[in-house]
């Protein structure tokens, strides 16, 4: 058992957001389940009922449907007060393996899904949780988020508006009892990480992901950077003059297969 009773989940059909909902599962717990694959989360759901939850789910796209999933979310609000929130959901271009750099539609639609998808996931249960004085928060970004790889500008720059997202929102809601965790996960084993042609350093697996990001989130933990190494290095290389840290950034060349 977690503590939480009620949560929603994003991007919660396949990934991280699939372990963190199965971690989150038992008896007497209820979930709101949100993702894009219609199959692979009633698949999640499945899982999850079998723990012994009970179990919502919604099939949608946040770039799309934001309006009926923030409604969505504050009907299960209403129904019974929610006590936790997982923005999670995400997507990643870059630069494709022919060589030919992302586009600004590539690079906007991360940022509609990444950093505007989570503020539509999170954002319909803030003021309800500050207005009870209690409710959690976890904003799933990325070790992107302290210096961005030279080919995935756009998931960089969605993930680093995330990440400041949540930071000021924990500043701001701390005192009214709500808790805010950003995490800032590097490479792990997931559909989207397997995309990557390219140097994943200090590669995790999913599950190894989902524990550490849970652990950090059930004790209220701030920010939640895993593997830390892998954050303490490219906050090192942020710090750098500008000319030394895109040198280094250039040794890691990496390309994005679509999927």
């Amino acid at each position: 058992m977690t503590g939480f009773r009620r949560v929603v989940v994003s991007g919660a059909s396949r990934g991280l957001g699939a372990a963190l909902a199965r971690r989150l599962a038992g008896p007497g717990v209820a979930l709101l389940l949100l993702g894009r694959d219609a199959a692979a989360l009633a698949d999640v759901a499945a899982d999850c009922a079998a723990a012994g939850a009970t179990v919502e789910t919604l099939a949608a796209d946040l770039a799309a449907e934001r309006e009926a999933i923030a409604a969505r979310i504050a009907a299960f609000d209403d129904a019974a007060p929610c006590d936790a929130v997982i923005a999670n959901a995400g997507l990643a271009f870059g630069t494709a393996p022919d060589g030919t750099p992302e586009s600004w539609r590539e690079a906007a639609q991360q940022a509609e899904v990444n950093l505007v998808g989570a503020m539509a996931v999170a954002g319909p249960l803030l003021p309800r949780f500050a207005a009870r004085g209690a409710g959690a928060v976890l904003l799933v970004a990325s070790v992107a988020a302290f210096r961005g790889p030279v080919d995935t500008p756009g998931y960089a720059a969605s993930k680093a508006g995330l990440r400041a997202w949540g930071e000021a929102l924990r500043a701001a809601l701390a005192p009214r009892g709500v808790r805010v965790t950003v995490a800032c996960p590097g490479f792990f084993d997931s559909r989207m990480g397997d995309s990557w042609r390219g140097p994943r350093p200090l590669l995790m697996t999913t599950e190894r992901a989902a524990d550490a990001i849970l652990r950090g989130f059930l004790r209220g933990a701030a920010r939640v950077d895993v593997p830390l190494a892998m954050a303490l290095l490219l906050r090192l290389l942020d710090a750098l003059p500008p000319w030394l840290g895109d040198a280094a950034l250039r040794l890691f060349r990496t390309r994005i297969a679509r999927r």
